[in-house]
């Protein structure tokens, strides 16, 4: 999984004689009906050949073949996007099977390029999910529908529950005449390694799971700028492994994102009647793109749209033209629209959301977009 403090190493290598191949590609099948990325990845292969220094090149040939072959061969396991990065020089591989698609490059330089996946990290929603008890606790980090396991803080030689009702169960008052230091001590140590945590990856919203008791006193004791990021509990069984973790936040995720979404699109809706910086439906939409002004795509998943191209500068429209109007080209006619100004806009840099059931977006067309100008 991708995270902050790996790429900033990534990004840090030492570097020696070697070049590095950094290749992104777009292996989203809605945007690649027909696995257009091989086609994709060979003509930036020869377009990166041709311009290459010879020298230069009989450095990466290893590189390229290596990064080539693995597409070639690993085609059932990518999910979106593909992110690789190779240097047999300085005997570096890393591979990053995205959960979002990326714009295709292929860079040959001296250092890794990794802004692409800073991007990725910048622009989609990273949560924490703090997994706590008296004695234990554990910080997940989900992202893209991936979770991996950050750390855990572990106190032994806790006193045991309160006979009565539990370590949680006395009142106020009485808890704080007899709070038991090792708890307490405990607890601060996990929201100090939470807070370490959040500031070192740009977390931007947490879930916190364990029994009721425990959830109610750790967000009695955090402190503002994390409990501002709170956005549900959960309760979650302290041992479980993190698949089982997943399956309980899930629907903690889903909901918030569906929340953000509609608040998105009543943005976009909002914004594009005022003529500010978005547009809603089609045409108004592949116009944009022509112009390359899209910043956020926004597309209802399954709307399908049959249109024509222009093979040659990429033109795309919903009106039955035989001639391109940019570059006086033969216009084809294709039935996937809308897939082709998904590609062209992952493929100027911009974000691409897929939106499920919202009646707002489907009235207007089904797509629209946020504008850089």
């Amino acid at each position: 999984m991708l995270s902050r403090s790996e790429l900033k190493e990534v990004a840090s290598i030492e570097r020696r004689d070697g070049y590095f191949v950094s290749l992104y590609l777009n292996v989203d099948p809605m945007f690649n009906k027909k696995g257009d990325y091989i086609v994709h990845l060979k003509n930036m292969m020869k377009n990166t050949i041709d311009i290459l220094d010879k020298n230069v090149y009989k450095k990466v040939k290893v590189d390229l073949e290596k990064v080539d072959n693995y597409i070639l061969t690993n085609k059932r396991s990518f999910k979106k996007g593909v992110a690789l990065l190779s240097s047999s020089k300085n005997s570096f591989w890393k591979e990053y099977h995205l959960g979002v698609p990326v714009k295709n490059e292929l860079i040959v330089d001296k250092s890794p390029y990794v802004k692409p996946l800073m991007d990725i990290l910048d622009n989609y929603q990273r949560y924490a999910v703090l997994l706590v008890d008296k004695e234990f606790a554990r910080i997940f980090l989900i992202h893209l529908r991936e979770i991996i396991e950050y750390g855990e803080v572990y106190t032994p030689d806790i006193p045991g529950k309160h006979k009565r009702g539990g370590w949680f169960a006395l009142s106020q008052s009485h808890y704080e005449r007899h709070i038991n230091y090792h708890i307490g001590m405990h607890l601060k140590e996990v929201i100090e390694k939470l807070d370490s945590f959040l500031s070192g990856e740009y977390i931007g919203r947490i879930i916190i799971g364990g029994s009721d008791e425990a959830v109610s006193m750790v967000r009695g004791m955090l402190h503002k700028k994390i409990l501002d990021k709170v956005i549900g509990t959960v309760k979650i069984e302290m041992f479980a492994n993190s698949s089982e973790v997943l399956s309980k936040v899930e629907p903690v995720v889903l909901k918030y994102e569906k929340k953000k979404e509609d608040e998105t699109i009543e943005k976009l809706i909002t914004t594009a009647m005022k003529n500010k910086d978005a547009v809603i439906g089609l045409e108004d939409v592949l116009n944009s793109l022509q112009e390359k002004r899209v910043m956020k795509l926004i597309v209802a998943k399954d709307l399908k749209v049959p249109g024509f191209i222009c093979p040659a500068c990429g033109f795309l429209t919903t009106q039955n033209v035989s001639t391109c109007p940019y570059c006086k080209g033969k216009m084809d006619m294709v039935d996937y629209l809308i897939s082709l100004a998904g590609e062209k806009a992952i493929n100027q840099g911009a974000l691409v959301e897929v939106v499920e059931d919202n009646r707002k977006l489907l009235e207007v067309g089904g797509i629209g977009a946020f504008l850089r100008f």
